[in-house]
């Protein structure tokens, strides 16, 4: 049985090369090529790489980066039909994750449960906050709580993936440009992130709520016993019902997407039970062969890798085709 990847990324030709990344020119060239394949040459990497079914999202920051609020629902929504037509014509090999317009979380929550009932996705991928002119919606705001109720009713999990932060937070990057992007900066926004969810009561108040974080959660799982640990001390500003680590435990998924490292994983198996941790390559930004090569034979028990590789994943999106791959 191959595998099944959860955060493999395309674009649109109206957002590809229109924001900035922090790898040099020539490689940025050839993801941009990549991302707006989705025919020959993604489902040939599929193939070396030994795996079955990808779900497909718009990558970062996409309309998470629109200002203009009509304009972000209609590019999501360009997004999702397009999407659409791709997994239809390929059903066995690929799945998709809704884009949402969270500029407005009313449209969000229509336009998820459109792709959902209608369009067949399996969840939604979330670039991070959502802009509002120089500022940003981050979705522990109480305005989200109509998009939040449509997520705790749909039941399916949203992938909360990362972006550059706000230019009023990137300081202490200053004259380090290295640690810019994948680098570092994505790990932290993220990880705050997903500690807002978990500190505003989110998850007391919609506890069926599934999120998904990449790169085996953003080091959350090697850093949530002290947070959760010295969380309990803060005394009235504590806004949540139960120990952080539970929310971890309990709402939140990890995938090993552009984190191919054996120790790394044991450590986050360790934290989360291998029952919360999706195979992932991250690409294009990655390699589906370097990713595959590593998981394939990293030094863990097959159980693991079957569990991690495709059961999982037929847990979490019960849904998914009955028949994947090539030869399906």
């Amino acid at each position: 049985m191959g595998k099944i990847a959860i955060e493999e990324h395309f674009n649109l030709p109206e957002f590809n090369g229109e924001h900035p990344q922090y790898v040099n020119a020539e490689l940025m060239a050839d993801i941009n090529r990549r991302l707006l394949d989705l025919s020959t040459l993604r489902l040939s990497e599929m193939d070396a790489a030994g795996i079955d079914f990808s779900l497909l999202s718009l990558t970062a920051p996409g309309v998470q980066a629109v200002t203009d609020t009509p304009r972000a629902i209609t590019l999501a929504r360009q997004a999702n039909d397009t999407l659409a037509e791709v997994v239809a014509a390929n059903p066995t090999r690929y799945g998709g994750f809704a884009t949402l317009p969270l500029q407005d979380p009313k449209e969000a929550a229509a336009e998820f449960e459109r792709c959902v009932r209608r369009l067949g996705f399996h969840g939604a991928m979330v670039n991070g906050f959502t802009d509002n002119g120089d500022a940003g919606w981050y979705y522990d705001h109480e305005r989200f709580l109509p998009f939040w109720e449509r997520v705790a009713e749909l039941d399916v999990p949203v992938y909360l993936h990362p972006r550059n932060p706000l230019p009023a937070n990137t300081g202490i990057y200053d004259g380090h440009p290295v640690l810019m992007g994948a680098v570092w900066m994505f790990t932290v926004e993220t990880a705050t992130h997903a500690l807002r969810l978990m500190t505003s009561g989110l998850f007391d108040r919609f506890p069926n709520l599934t999120i998904i974080l990449g790169h085996l959660g953003e080091t959350l799982p090697f850093t949530m016993w002290r947070i959760s640990h010295r969380a309990e001390a803060m005394g009235e500003l504590i806004k949540f019902e139960k120990p952080l680590s539970h929310y971890l435990h309990h709402n939140f998924y990890l995938t090993t997407s552009g984190n191919f490292h054996t120790q790394t994983l044991n450590a986050t198996l360790a934290e989360m039970g291998v029952d919360r941790v999706l195979y992932s390559s991250d690409y294009p930004y990655e390699s589906m062969r370097e990713a595959s090569g590593w998981f394939d034979h990293a030094a863990i028990s097959d159980s693991d890798r079957t569990r991690m590789g495709h059961l999982n994943a037929r847990r979490l999106f019960p849904n998914l085709p009955a028949r994947i791959g090539k030869d399906a």
